[in-house]
């Protein structure tokens, strides 16, 4: 089976049948029913990342859109709580924080299910194998496997990476109408994180319109160098998508083409096997 296979050529009778969704639906919680205090302090500790791991209240005000007052607040909150430290003005998190992941990872259906398929998969292909949510931009990782082979940081719980160069993401985004997916790809800035990153948007959209239509999504190096991936949404009984789940091997080990070839039978059983217990 090649990889490389000219979107042109895909078939157009596997097409893919939207609904709009009742209004009532769309419209959410009303305003007066939600906590405001709750969804502040949370955009407080979502304002630390990677890049930025120790913050000022300034720097947390301008990421969170709270004021310099409230930000303060919120960070003696939460460092009151044991969430955040503070060294003189500069404020970070505490491990205290994995808690809240620790409490989804321990009480989540949807990692606990999948997380035994994944290591079936990873250990009879000697491959990492990982699977992931869509989270707006980015996707994050609920459960993973090595297999004692670490090809990526990227590939273990709780990690996020952008959603448009990632397998997970793409199959993903694929499960959406067209007129979210055009939504979506218009809120990006699309990034070039390697050289065979796909930045332009009309490439993008062809490419997650193939991998609807294939019902797989590859990606070659895209994310990291030398890292290829393939991916299948994994789907409920009722056909929704809910999760995504891919495997990943190093490109010095294995062409595009054999990726597929050999990984690609395997995770589409284990996505029919999965689809009886979603």
């Amino acid at each position: 089976m090649s990889a490389e296979r000219d979107f042109e050529d895909l078939p157009s009778t596997n097409q893919v049948v939207y609904t709009e969704a009742p209004a009532a639906e769309a419209s959410g919680p009303l305003k007066r029913d939600l906590v405001a205090g709750l969804e502040k302090g949370l955009a407080v500790i979502e304002a630390f990342d990677q890049e930025r791991p120790r913050l000022t209240i300034s720097e947390v005000a301008a990421r969170t859109g709270l004021t310099r007052a409230a930000a303060r607040r919120y960070l003696l909150t939460l460092t009151h709580l044991g969430f955040v430290s503070q060294d003189r003005k500069m404020f970070a998190l505490t491990p205290k924080v994995l808690r809240l992941g620790q409490s989804y990872m321990h009480s989540a259906r949807l990692p606990r299910i999948v997380e035994p398929e994944l290591h079936k998969l990873a250990y009879a292909l000697k491959e990492a194998s990982s699977a992931g949510v869509l989270d707006g931009s980015d996707v994050i990782c609920i459960a993973a496997t090595s297999a004692g082979r670490v090809v990526s940081p990227t590939l273990q719980p709780g990690t996020r990476v952008p959603a448009y160069c990632a397998g997970n993401g793409r199959v993903l985004l694929a499960a959406l109408p067209q007129p979210e997916v055009d939504a979506w790809i218009a809120r990006q800035e699309l990034a070039a994180l390697t050289p065979h990153t796909i930045t332009h948007p009309e490439r993008l959209r062809i490419e997650i319109a193939r991998a609807r239509s294939l019902g797989y999504a590859c990606i070659d190096q895209e994310l990291e160098l030398g890292l290829r991936t393939v991916a299948v949404p994994l789907k409920n009984y009722r056909g929704d998508t809910v999760a995504a789940m891919n495997i990943s091997v190093h490109a010095s080990r294995m062409s595009m083409d054999q990726l597929v070839e050999h990984c690609l039978p395997p995770l589409l059983q284990a996505q029919a096997h999965l689809r009886m217990l979603l």
